[in-house]
């Protein structure tokens, strides 16, 4: 089967694989949408992981199974399906320790693209079938549908993981695909004010119509500087961090009130160490948390972002600004992720049934 593939660090390109088999439990999915992600970006162009070398990117996609597993329960050839990126293994000690993105191991959860062959080829493997697939809603788009797997998971954790109180002030840092959806969930959390971080005008005004009150763009002077002044020195109560480079982190502990919260969803792919300013921090003793999380990935969260869609609460679609049609799509859009036009926000490829 062909796979489009990181050949090496800087360097990506189609390449010939063996079609892979299912175990027992597992499913052999056909790919009916993909999205490319800036995840790969990291991962090929700054080699985030370290060198890969053939191996299929990915892990973003909508399908339809193709054969399944003599274990496998609730699903069936045919079946359409939501794919996570993020597919535990369930029966793991982590997941029953309520770590199931790191089971057996620091984000193990992360197979596809990570350690194993992605979406980015005609079949790709779906480890323990029942438990990491979701039917597609009758219906659903598969522009909206192949945005859950990734995009609207992670950055709607990134506001669950902000302890957003009804009300409160937020700062959502990076308004790209995850930090939009980070907007989205901190407005349903119940945010009051609500501060999006950037630049790119596409992404500002859907910004705003996922619920932002108002844009800092921190090409016109610091965004510490401008946060502070718009809340009057105080700060804000919770932090979203969905993009931005190693001193994010360090611009976020400046903004959060003592007693705050800082959520990162930002994958840093680059740097040795993440700063933390030691007087804006208290000298440690400042009760500002900083969390980071991979999304849990799975079938019951997948079937939950589904039904945040379903009933209007989110709508991811509109993100899908470049469109393709066709599997030899994958590499324009990826690279357009790589370059990152400013009238981009998420390139989808749509395969064919």
């Amino acid at each position: 089967m062909k796979g489009f593939a990181m050949l090496e660090i800087g360097k990506v390109g189609w390449i010939d694989a063996e079609r892979p088999s299912a175990g027992p439990y597992d499913a052999i999915v056909k790919p009916l949408a993909v999205a490319p992600c800036t995840s790969d970006v990291h991962t090929v162009w700054e080699g985030a992981l370290g060198n890969r070398k053939n191996m299929i990117l990915g892990h973003e996609a909508v399908g339809v199974i193709e054969e399944t597993g003599s274990e496998v329960k609730d699903f069936k050839p045919g079946d359409k399906v939501i794919i996570p990126a993020i597919t535990p293994d369930w029966r793991s000690m982590e997941a029953q320790d309520g770590m199931p993105m790191h089971s057996n191991g620091m984000l193990s959860g992360w197979k596809f693209s990570n350690f194993k062959s992605g979406v980015f080829a005609e079949y790709f493997h779906v480890n323990d079938a029942d438990m990491n697939l979701a039917l597609l809603p009758k219906g659903m788009p598969l522009e909206q549908a192949v945005m859950l797997s990734d995009m609207a998971t992670t950055g709607i954790q990134g506001a669950e993981m902000a302890n957003i109180k009804t009300g409160s002030t937020v700062a959502v840092i990076g308004i790209g695909p995850v930090g939009l959806m980070a907007v989205a969930g901190a407005s349903i959390l119940g945010a009051g004010r609500l501060i999006a971080v950037g630049s790119r005008q596409v992404c500002v005004d859907l910004s705003l119509e996922y619920g932002a009150s108002e844009v800092v763009d921190y090409r016109k002077g610091g965004l510490v500087g401008q946060i502070l002044e718009k809340t009057n020195g105080k700060g804000v109560d919770s932090v979203i961090i969905a993009g931005g480079n190693e001193n994010t982190i360090s611009d976020a502990v400046k903004i959060v009130k003592p007693g705050g919260t800082v959520s990162n969803v930002n994958y840093y792919g680059t740097g040795d160490t993440l700063p933390i300013p030691r007087i804006e921090w208290g000298s440690g003793m400042s009760h500002k948390d900083i969390r980071g999380g991979l999304t849990t990935g799975g079938r019951l969260r997948m079937e939950r972002m589904a039904a945040l869609c379903t009933y209007g609460r989110i709508k991811p679609e509109k993100m899908a600004t470049h469109v393709f049609e066709g599997f030899d799509k994958i590499e324009e859009a990826l690279m357009l992720m790589k370059d990152k036009p400013r009238d981009l926000i998420k390139p989808v490829v749509l395969l064919e049934e």
